[in-house]
Formats: structure tokens, sequence, C-alpha cells
């Protein structure tokens, strides 16, 4: 099957202006651009970026051209990638579902690890620059809060495959640099998303209880943050690896809590919820809080307290989105 290429009308909000069909600006091509974090970044990109989305299906409207390809083959891909002249490419695309990829290890394989090395050398062929965004979840979740050069200690197969697809991303030398992604919360910015805070705020308007764990210990951060980072991260001279993280350190129970109470909704239907409770649930690392000190030195994008980046995400949403 060929790609498949078509434009999108122009996307605004908040003031910002489709910009994007300038031809002075660098072009950037996001994968996995169906997704939640990629969903921020294409929303907020097209002020100073000429942005390519690829996905497996045609997107919804935004400040970009939509490629529909599989990212599995890598002729599709390539022709994609070379059409495009990228110069740089921000991989967001990833099969993230932990327990889905406990029990499928040769799919979580193919596009944990396999997709990042075939992008990794389009990259390394045309000298594109790339971020990749991996995950706070590659530490065992028993020594936080985590610093970027803290030893990886995986505790389930996606965080395997995510450490690999680092090792493959590394060796890009300062072409390349890694994004460590807390757990980011918001809710979708373009398009659908997968977006547990829209599932929860959902749920608790219908009056529905939502079950949330004590037991696992994060930084969460904020979707608009995560896209204005990795966007920053894309532009610059950066190398290595950064946590991108939020400045609070919450368990998701107290995470939901908050979250509930700023959006206006009954705190008292988020309610504990043993970890073990979930049939075949792979192993979670129980405390994988990270240290944005690095990222908070270095980038302009401020990293914000969990209360900072609810008020941004409810700022973005506005009476519409809420």
């Amino acid at each position: 099957m060929e790609p498949t290429t078509r434009a999108r009308r122009p996307f605004q909000q908040a003031g910002r202006l489709p910009h994007y069909l300038n031809s002075h600006k660098k072009t950037l091509l996001v994968t996995g651009a169906q997704g939640f974090v990629a969903g921020s970044v294409l929303a907020q990109a097209g002020a100073d970026w000429r942005v390519h989305a690829v996905s497996r299906s045609p997107g919804p409207d935004g400040p970009s051209q939509w490629h529909t390809c599989d990212p599995l083959k890598p002729g599709e891909l390539a022709a994609v990638f070379r059409e495009v002249k990228a110069e740089a490419l921000i991989h967001t695309a990833a099969l993230a579902d932990i327990d889905f990829c406990q029990q499928h290890p040769e799919i979580a394989r193919n596009t944990n690890v396999e997709l990042t090395r075939h992008l990794t050398e389009l990259c390394r062929e045309t000298g594109a620059r790339l971020v990749f965004c991996s995950t706070d979840t590659i530490f065992d979740g028993e020594h936080a809060p985590y610093k970027e050069e803290d030893l990886p200690g995986p505790v389930n197969l996606y965080a395997e495959t995510k450490v690999e697809a680092e090792r493959i991303v590394e060796r890009l030398g300062p072409q390349a640099v890694i994004a460590r992604l807390s757990l980011v919360v918001g809710l979708p910015v373009l398009g659908a998303g997968n977006s547990f805070l829209a599932r929860m705020v959902a749920a608790l308007r219908e009056g529905r209880s939502v079950g949330m764990t004590e037991h696992e210990i994060r930084t969460p951060v904020d979707v608009i943050t995560v896209g204005r980072a990795l966007i920053e991260l894309a532009a610059g001279g950066q190398s290595g690896s950064f946590h991108i993280a939020g400045s609070s350190r919450v368990n998701r129970l107290e995470l939901a809590q908050t979250a509930a109470a700023r959006f206006g909704l009954r705190r008292s239907l988020v309610v504990p919820q043993p970890a073990s409770s979930t049939p075949r649930r792979a192993a979670r690392p129980r405390d994988v809080s990270l240290s944005n000190r690095k990222a908070a030195a270095e980038l302009k994008t401020p990293m914000r307290t969990l209360d900072e980046g609810l008020s941004l995400i409810l700022e973005w949403a506005g009476p519409a989105g809420l």
C-alpha cells in the first residue's frame, strides 16, 4: 500500500495563527500523530515549524500535513520521511499498554524497538535531529528520585523495550536527544488521544466512582508542557537524556483526587484501589518519580507543579473543553 498524504485545514486556537505555511521554517515530522502527546506537539508547533504528521489513519484537523501509512512497513515510512525532508523528528509512536506488551512481546518489540531502529537509521542517513520519547518506568522504582544518569532497571517488558530503544538512539550521539516522560496528565489537545484524565472526568460526571492505587508514585507532568518541551528539544542543540517531569511527587490516588477537585467534581468518588486488583496485570515500579533539575536548568519550558499543570490544562480546555 502506498502512503497517502493530505493537507489539513488551518488550526486556530487561543490566538494562535496558522503560520505553518511560512516557507522559511524548518520541517518537523511527528510519529504516532493520533496519540495524546503528539496531539499537544501538533497543536503547538505550527507557529514555528512546517509540521508533518504520520499515523495509520487520517487525523483530525490541525496545523499539519497528514501522512497515512503503516509505520511498521519500512518502505512506506521511508517514503514519507524522504518526501517530507524532515529536519527534525519527534518520535512519539509506541505501544505503551504495559499489560498488552507483556502478553504480546513480539508486537511490543516490533513497535517500540524495531520502529525506533528504522527511524534512527533514517535520521542518520538524512541528518535529521531525533527527539525520542521514553518513559519514567524504565527504572525499578526503589531508588527515586531518579536523575538522567541513573541506571535503568526495567520490571516489565514495556520498560525493557524502551531501554533497548534508548540504547539505539544513544548511538546517534549529539544528533539525538531522549525525553523521558513522567506520567502525562491532561485532556486531548488535538484529536482524541488516550487520556486517563478525560476518562476519569467523564466517569465522575456520570456519578461513577473511579479506583486509583496509592502504591504507585509519580511526578506527573501536564500534556501542554510536554508538547512545548519536545518542540524545544527538536529546535535546540541539546543531547543526551532529559527528564520531562512535574515538580510535585504524588501517588496516583492523590493525583486523581486533586484533579477531581480542580475540575469541580466530587473528590469522594475517587477511591483507593489495590494495585493487584486487575487480572493479569504486569509488574509496575513503585516509585519512579523523576528529578527534573536538568530540564529546569537547560530548557526555557518551565517544569510545573501539579497545581500549575492543572491550571494550564484548564486554561487550554476552556469552557468548551469542560
